[in-house]
């Protein structure tokens, strides 16, 4: 068996077997191509250009969703405009003036350019002025037929006074309806003199909110002569005045100082005057210089009650121990 194996030689080959079949081909086969890396990076590209194609969709529905929140929001508010000012007429119509100018006024408030909006206001305001003054009927007069006047230029007036109304620039507003007024005094004198009330007293507040007290208290005056202030307008002045008698005792009688500003921050402790001194801030000091000078006579029981109330309204840990003194020199 071991010599069967060992012994066995190679096999020769009859050259003249099978000459006429084909030559077989013995040549080395080429390697073939890995497909698995190619695959893997057809794959990646392929992702890579889903994942762009969908963050470029995600950021377009982003946009185009802000951009209908955006025209939705816009148009809601139209509507509430148009919805109040429509509610406006009725109430005026209805004989609701009070009711119709706070629709008018928060109209303004979102869109003073609203048509017709500031001559409704106006009506409305002369309306409860002249209810709340009401004077003798005058007596009828005969008034002879004259001819139509060419009003154009009045007109125009009041259109560009009707602008400056709405953009609320009332100082140009003002000065165009004085124009107006001594172009034709009688030209829809009802009409003017509501806007000449509506302008005097929106710059009168307006002045009073930027800290020009004094002037901003005489606009309210003269819209007084043209009708009855209404009460945000009022409430404005009396703080207005509040803070300028206080303002006088400064240095001079703290205790009153105190008193007057004491109601001014109750309702409004951001009102300042021309130096930008808030009453807030004058409140604080007006204590501190009364309770000092309270100190310098040997009032420490009343300074202390005073050194509580700056504690009291500041909330300022300092005030403390100015406290403790006070109550360990009161007898």
């Amino acid at each position: 068996m071991k010599d069967q194996f060992n012994d066995t030689q190679p096999t020769r080959i009859d050259p003249s077997v099978g000459a006429d079949t084909a030559p077989i081909d013995i040549s080395p086969t080429p390697p073939r191509k890995k497909k698995g890396r190619s695959w893997l990076v057809r794959g990646g590209v392929a992702l890579l250009g889903l994942i762009l194609v969908l963050g470029a969709s995600g950021l377009l529905g982003y946009q185009n969703g802000i951009a209908r929140r955006t025209n939705q929001e816009a148009f809601q508010l139209a509507v509430a405009v148009a919805e109040q000012y429509e509610l406006g007429v009725l109430d005026m119509k209805a004989g609701r003036y009070e009711v119709a100018r706070q629709r008018f006024e928060y109209v303004i408030g979102l869109d003073p350019a609203y048509p017709g909006v500031t001559d409704r206001l106006a009506e409305v305001l002369l309306v409860l002025n002249v209810t709340a003054t009401p004077t003798p009927a005058p007596l009828p007069t005969t008034v002879e037929a004259t001819p139509t006047p060419d009003s154009r230029a009045e007109e125009e007036l009041i259109a560009q006074a009707e602008s400056y109304i709405a953009s609320q620039e009332w100082s140009l507003a003002i000065e165009t309806l004085e124009m107006l007024r001594k172009k034709n005094p009688g030209y829809r004198s009802v009409a003017i003199d509501g806007m000449i009330y509506l302008s005097l007293r929106q710059r009168g507040v307006q002045k009073i909110g930027l800290g020009n007290l004094e002037a901003g208290i005489y606009d309210l005056a003269l819209a007084e002569k043209f009708g009855i202030l209404d009460t945000e307008a009022d409430s404005y002045r009396t703080w207005a005045r509040l803070y300028i008698t206080g303002a006088s005792y400064w240095d001079v009688d703290w205790a009153q100082a105190v008193s007057y500003f004491e109601q001014v921050v109750a309702m409004t402790p951001n009102l300042h005057d021309g130096t930008g001194y808030s009453a807030a801030q004058r409140y604080v000091d007006a204590l501190i210089g009364y309770a000092e000078a309270l100190q310098a006579e040997g009032r420490w029981c009343d300074a202390d009650d005073i050194w509580d109330k700056a504690y009291q309204y500041t909330g300022d840990p300092a005030y403390q121990e100015k406290i403790a003194n006070a109550q360990d020199q009161c007898e």
